[in-house]
């Protein structure tokens, strides 16, 4: 199966990241400014992250939408914290008021620390056991048209029902991520789009043939499942320049921490973020331009690998993770609005005539 090529952004509720720490709590002008910036650079959708101190996703989206007319949003949320029957109203309401442009990116958990703050306490199996439980709910709400019961391990519902229903068939779209053994098996079951961090070529073949086997172990068509690779561009004009500013880049970051460089010894629960850290003892630079020392000097608790050159040389390395399956780049800067627009004047248009190069090659 043919799959488009699409490129997500990510917006946030306000100016930060690594290099540039927030100087304030909420700012919806910023969201409005960074949603546009996306649409106008031709992005098709624009991630909102759950975090357990965040201001509420969706809501970000639905004052992004009012302003962004044409992007998609792909909204974060973690199971366990609102019935599955109202979200899946909450997100039919968003798709309905948008004309089709929700998507729902399903993330099971972050640190365990995180989860007890809004009062989860499952361990990781128990967390993808719910999200599995928690999905199908969602997609048998969305799509049923008529009540019904349910009585599962976790949720028990009687005469379950909305009476909104997604404007998209024949549901809104669903990414998950997650790299444990329990992660892949949900994601084969339910994953429109399986979404996962930016590793080396070698590691994402691994990770898309497990995945294709889930899905196939499923009884679903593993050639329908799309996939999104996430990665942190640092573009200049000249390679020498790219790297140059990579070095500042790592340079701010470890005096804003005050630690010197070097892989974070605690190790981390998140397998994706172990993988992340593995792709980084194996050098700063993988393949011929994956740059794994943010990633390494963070502990990799996101997605923070990078792919450091000019926008053709940075493009010519996306064709390549396309070719072995890629369908999906979700791709954000260090100085976050600012390279969104750039993304869109220089790697977005390089990007897709690389991928076209190779097609017609091959």
């Amino acid at each position: 199966m043919t799959h488009a090529l699409e490129f997500i952004g990510m917006i946030a509720h306000r100016r930060s990241s690594e290099i540039h720490p927030a100087t304030e709590v909420f700012d919806p002008a910023y969201i409005t400014r960074f949603a546009l910036a996306h649409e106008q650079a031709g992005f098709d959708r624009v991630l909102i992250a759950w975090h357990s101190a965040h201001p509420d996703a969706l809501l970000v989206a639905s004052h992004a939408a009012a302003t962004a007319k044409r992007i998609g949003f792909m909204i974060a949320h973690r199971p366990g914290f609102i019935a599955p029957t109202l979200a899946a109203r909450q997100f039919a309401t968003f798709d309905q008021l948008t004309g089709g442009r929700a998507a729902i990116h399903v993330i099971t958990g972050g640190s365990p620390k995180e989860q007890r703050a809004d009062g989860d306490f499952l361990d990781h199996d128990q967390r993808y056991a719910r999200s599995d439980e928690y999905v199908e709910l969602l997609k048998r709400v969305w799509t049923s048209e008529k009540p019904f019961d349910h009585h599962g391990p976790l949720y028990r519902f009687e005469g379950a029902f909305s009476e909104i229903k997604p404007a998209q068939k024949p549901h809104i779209p669903i990414f998950f991520g997650g790299s444990s053994d329990a992660a892949i098996e949900v994601a084969g079951r339910h994953a429109d789009t399986y979404a996962f961090w930016g590793e080396t070529l070698d590691q994402a073949r691994e990770t898309i043939g497990r995945v294709r086997a889930s899905a196939a172990r499923a009884g679903r068509d593993p050639s329908a499942l799309r996939f999104s690779l996430s990665f942190r561009p640092v573009l200049a004009a000249t390679e020498a320049a790219a790297w140059e500013r990579a070095r500042g880049i790592l340079a701010r970051i470890n005096e804003l921490r005050g630690t010197d460089l070097g892989i974070v010894n605690r190790k981390p629960e998140s397998i994706g973020s172990q993988r992340l850290l593995e792709a980084a003892a194996g050098g700063a630079v993988r393949d011929k331009r994956l740059w794994t020392e943010v990633a390494a000097a963070v502990g990799a608790g996101a997605n923070t690998t990078a792919l450091v050159g000019t926008p053709e040389q940075v493009a010519e390395s996306l064709a390549e993770y396309h070719a072995i399956g890629v369908t999906t780049f979700l791709i954000r800067g260090f100085d976050p609005l600012e390279d969104a627009e750039e993304f869109g004047r220089s790697l977005l248009p390089a990007t897709r005539a690389a991928v076209a190069g190779l097609a017609k090659a091959a």
